[in-house]
């Protein structure tokens, strides 16, 4: 995928890294925008993320051409983030 998680790792039975479904986790889209909410679903099929009670932080200096996006205080109750966003 195109965004980047971060989120501390636990790991499964085949040594990978997953992250634990309901911990709270921070993605930074490809448009540098940063994202935390819990983690509902991960779908390895579609290469999509869904979280869930998200909130959006900007892109708090990432973006190096084009305006920052300032943080919202808005809580979206569900976000599905694809492999390309």
């Amino acid at each position: 995928g195109e965004f980047d998680l971060h989120f501390p790792r636990t790991r499964s039975a085949l040594g990978m890294a997953v992250p634990y479904i309901g911990s709270r986790i921070s993605l930074i889209s490809k448009s540098e925008i940063r994202y935390e909410g819990t983690l509902y679903t991960i779908n390895t099929q579609e290469s999509t993320v869904a979280l869930q009670h998200v909130r959006s932080f900007g892109t708090e200096g990432r973006r190096l051409d084009g305006p920052q996006i300032q943080p919202s205080n808005e809580i979206y109750e569900y976000i599905i983030f694809r492999g390309t966003d």
